[in-house]
C-alpha cells in the first residue's frame, strides 16, 4: 500500500502521522511525505518517509497515484494552512481516488460536528486505525 502524508506549515502533525504509520507497519508500506513547504517535507522524512516531494505540482501529481491520503482536514480546503495549500492542491486531494484519513483540527476554521477534541496523538491513532478498515 503506498500512502501519502501531506503537511505544511512546520511539518509536526505529518512527522507524527509518519511515525505512527512506521511504528504500525514497518516496512510494508510505501510512505510519501508531500510537503507545501521543504520544512514540513524534510520532516517527514527524517520521520522514516521512503520518499517525499515539495510544493504544488508533487501533491497535484502524486495524490492521484496513491492508495491513502493522510494529513490534516484542511487539506482539502483552498487557502488552508495560512495559505500554503492552494485551490489547485485541495481540488487533485478531494478529487483523488484515494481513501482519505484526515486529521479533525479545528485550525483551518473547519469544525467537524460530532467530533470530540483530543490531543493530536490520540487523533492520529484513530485515523491509522481507520486506515487499517480499508
Amino acid at each position: 500500500m503506498r500512502i501519502a502524508v501531506i503537511d505544511g506549515q512546520g511539518g509536526g502533525m505529518g512527522k507524527l502521522i509518519v511515525e505512527k504509520l512506521r511504528d504500525e507497519f514497518n516496512d510494508t508500506i510505501e510512505i510519501i511525505a508531500l510537503g507545501t513547504n521543504a520544512l514540513a517535507t524534510t520532516l517527514m522524512l527524517k520521520a522514516g518517509a521512503d520518499e517525499g516531494a515539495s510544493g504544488e505540482n508533487a501533491i497535484i501529481f502524486n495524490s492521484s497515484k496513491v492508495d491513502a491520503i493522510m494529513g490534516p482536514i484542511g487539506i482539502v480546503a483552498a487557502n488552508s494552512m495560512l495559505g500554503e495549500l492552494t485551490p489547485l492542491m485541495a481540488k487533485a486531494i478531494a478529487e483523488s481516488p484515494a481513501k482519505k484519513v484526515l486529521i479533525p483540527l479545528n485550525r483551518c476554521n473547519i469544525q467537524v460536528a460530532g467530533v470530540r477534541s483530543e490531543p493530536l496523538p490520540s487523533q492520529v491513532d484513530n485515523a491509522i486505525e481507520l486506515l487499517k478498515e480499508r
